[in-house]
Order: structure tokens, then C-alpha cells, then sequence
């Protein structure tokens, strides 16, 4: 049983809710008994289960091996991919350039907003799968790095 004070337009109510059985509520306003009618039953609440991974092999574990993944760049070819879905606002390099780790290789208008897109390592540029004014989605290779 809980009990409420509720004040409405200047006036103190005193609110009790009693038991609710499948979509009927027992409530007692300043006194007086209700049984008010819910659109539905009210879900028992449940709280979600947390347990620890014993099984290294479990599905539970797979977004480790993308974190380890790019962590190592190789020396072969990467490209270097789209953060955000967005438009190519500016390509600032052409294939054959040399380019270092960070430097801007493409501005990306993603949200309204101006994103520099930098090389992930020092190479050569290989390809470049984008022109300006397209429209790019998440994930998508930008360009390849050698």
C-alpha cells in the first residue's frame, strides 16, 4: 500500500493505492474508496540479469577482436573509413600524394558540422572512392592508403 499527498488548485489531496489485481486499482481518495480501471495490466517489473562471461569463445566476447583489429596498422593497404554517415565536402589529396599519420585527407560534413578525416598512417595514397558532393554512410572506404 502506497500512500501520496497531492495538492491540485489549492486543495490537498491524500491519496492511497491499495492492491491492483489484473487492471483494476484499489485507491482511497481524502477517504473515499475507488476502483479505477487500467487501460492494461501492469507489468510486474523485472530487473535484467548481469552475469559475468566464463566462455571466452561466447558471442559476448566478439567486439574485442574489432578493438585489437585496428590497433596494429600493417604496412599493406587500409583504407581509411567514414566515421559518420555525411557529404564530402572537400577531398585534399589525389592518388600517388604521400601523405603522414593525421594529416586531413578529407572534410566530411556530417550533422551540420565540418569533420576532418586523417590518414591512420603514413603511406600512399592508392585509390580514392569518393568525389566531392557525395553522400557517404558510416563504415564507408574513403580512401585506400599503401
Amino acid at each position: 500500500m502506497k500512500e501520496y499527498k497531492y495538492k491540485i488548485n489549492g486543495n490537498l489531496y491524500k491519496v492511497t493505492i491499495g492492491d491492483i489485481e489484473e487492471n483494476i486499482a484499489h485507491v482511497e481518495v481524502n477517504g473515499t474508496p475507488y476502483n479505477v480501471e487500467m487501460d492494461k495490466a501492469p507489468k510486474a517489473a523485472t530487473k535484467p540479469v548481469v552475469r559475468p562471461v566464463t566462455n571466452p569463445t561466447s558471442p559476448a566476447q566478439a567486439p574485442v577482436t574489432p578493438i585489437t583489429k585496428p590497433a596494429t596498422p600493417s604496412s599493406g593497404k587500409s583504407g581509411v573509413k567514414s566515421p559518420l554517415p555525411g557529404v564530402i565536402l572537400e577531398v585534399k589529396v589525389n592518388v600517388g600524394d604521400t601523405v603522414k599519420k593525421g594529416q586531413t585527407i578529407i572534410i566530411l560534413e556530417a550533422m551540420k558540422m565540418e569533420n576532418n578525416i586523417n590518414a591512420d598512417k603514413d603511406g600512399k595514397i592508392t585509390a580514392i572512392s569518393v568525389n566531392k558532393g557525395d553522400s557517404v554512410l558510416e563504415g564507408t572506404d574513403l580512401v585506400i592508403i599503401e
